[in-house]
């Protein structure tokens, strides 16, 4: 079975209708989208798993609450990975938890 996957990173500026790309190889197809909140993220999410991809991963600019965010907006319909840092180096090396909502 293919994998049909997003990855969503968090940006002041992201706009996912804009700001996003594919790599396809076959077997493992990924979109990159930009965000520029955990509210975006969570929208997005939904749309993705409506869309038909079958998993997420989230960039390390996600705290442990905006993952837990866009879990929850998916309903475990499809699984939710995570990048980790725990101050992220393009956020000022802090954590989303203290940056976005």
């Amino acid at each position: 079975m293919a994998i049909n996957a997003a990855f969503i990173f968090i940006s002041p500026e992201g706009e996912a209708t804009t700001h996003q790309a594919k790599v396809a190889t076959g077997s493992v197809d990924v979109t990159t989208f930009a965000v520029k909140s955990y509210t975006a993220a969570c929208l997005l999410a939904k749309t993705l798993v409506a869309d038909g991809f079958n998993a997420i991963e989230l960039c390390g600019g996600f705290g442990i609450e905006g993952v837990a965010a866009v879990k929850q907006a998916v309903n475990n319909a499809i699984p939710i990975g995570v990048v980790r840092f725990d101050n992220h180096p393009g956020l000022g090396f802090k954590s989303g938890d203290d940056l976005f909502e």
